[in-house]
């Protein structure tokens, strides 16, 4: 169109030229011709419209939107005078997050909820979502191309604060936080489908709870702790008390065994191997002999 204004406006300078002096009029043809063929490139090229891949583009003549014919990626030949909006329709995320510069919204934009406990509970999130292509047309018509902050940022939010009241803010942060984000998938993705969009994905990324919560929550885990340490403390010593009372019992089995294996006649035979033993060494001895039943005592005189 830009080039359709160019030229018309040098073809109406050739022809203004004309009617002047014949300096002028000299100019005036070669005026024409060129603005002539701006004028030419000009319409050629307002017809052609590419299509990037992922896009689709919506037709709209002075403010009628066509919605019979979607553009689709590749060159497309229209009217003109014809205005194309392009929409994307690969997979966009928004984020809403605390960290500055993180999410789509400058500064704090984290979603602050109220939980089951009446706690103030703050998450990141980041949605992922397409536009539909064969609901193109519908989302400009019906709500624009500012779809964004129309549906998915205020929705999303929405349905959170929702949802987070059936939990109290320790599940949200633990054992439920799986459970409470399908629950938000579900919830808003009805919502997006009516107009013309569909949730990929919902990712809570953080979630934040009040300093006396995260007290109470280390103060338990800390609990947890030294109790497993005092439980593996009283197992160590059960099983120092077992093995002590195997101990015993083997050592009881064993006196047991010989006070009752043993007879006076074996003793007997086992002193005199032993005496013979003494005797039949090379050192010089001592023997006291004794009376009775009693043994002779030797003494080494080396």
């Amino acid at each position: 169109m830009f080039l359709f204004i160019i030229g018309l406006i040098v073809l109406i300078l050739g022809f203004v030229f004309s009617k002047g002096d014949s300096s002028l009029t000299k100019l005036a043809v070669g005026f024409k011709v060129f603005g002539a063929l701006l004028v030419i490139i000009g319409i050629f090229w307002s017809c052609i419209v590419q299509i990037e891949s992922g896009e689709v583009g919506v037709k709209k003549l002075f403010g009628k939107i066509d919605e019979d014919n979607l553009l689709t990626e590749g060159l497309n030949v229209v009217n003109p005078m014809v205005d194309v909006i392009k929409f994307d329709v690969k997979t966009q995320s928004y984020t809403m997050s605390g960290v500055h510069n993180e999410g789509d919204v400058q500064g704090n934009d984290a979603i602050v909820v109220l939980s089951k406990d009446g706690l103030e509970v703050t998450m990141d999130v980041t949605v992922l979502y397409k536009v539909l292509p064969s609901e193109a047309q519908k989302i400009l018509k019906t709500i624009g191309i500012d779809y964004k902050d129309k549906i998915v940022r205020p929705i999303t939010r929405t349905r959170m604060r929702d949802i987070a009241v059936y939990y109290d803010a320790v599940s949200l942060f633990s054992s439920k936080r799986d459970e409470f984000q399908n629950k938000i998938f579900s919830g808003i993705s009805a919502d997006f489908k009516s107009r013309g969009l569909v949730v990929e994905q919902i990712l809570i990324r953080n979630i934040n709870l009040p300093a006396s919560v995260k007290t109470t929550i280390e103060s338990k885990i800390n609990a947890e702790q030294e109790a497993q340490k005092m439980q593996f403390v009283l197992q160590k010593e059960q099983q120092e008390a077992e093995r002590k009372r195997v101990e015993a019992q083997g050592i009881a089995d064993y006196h047991k065994i010989i006070s009752t294996g043993l007879n006076e006649r074996q003793l007997q035979y086992e002193t005199i191997k032993m005496q013979k033993e003494l005797a039949n060494s090379p050192n010089s001895k001592i023997i006291i002999m004794g009376s009775g039943k009693g043994t002779p005592l030797m003494l080494n005189t080396n």
